[in-house]
């Protein structure tokens, strides 16, 4: 069996440990671990999205975007 560079056993081990963790949480808990959850995952995109717009990653997308408004190939949403 090959075993990908990037893949660690370890991390494999912490997250079945989560996944564990997440099963026997009581219906009231899970309840209050997804709304955090939520929240965080939200902040991540958040904080991955500024930091991909500040590093000109969506650049070539906005232009694209831009050049098909200006030909009026947009509408109202």
């Amino acid at each position: 069996m090959i075993i990908h560079p990037t893949f660690n056993l370890k991390k494999m081990s912490e997250i079945k440990e989560i996944e564990k963790a997440v099963k026997n949480l009581t219906k009231e808990d899970l309840s209050k671990f997804r709304e955090w959850f939520a929240s965080f995952d939200a902040e991540e995109w958040d904080r991955q999205f500024e930091f991909d717009v500040n590093n000109g990653k969506l650049d070539k997308l906005a232009a694209k975007a831009l050049a098909e408004h200006d030909k009026g190939k947009t509408g109202e949403l």
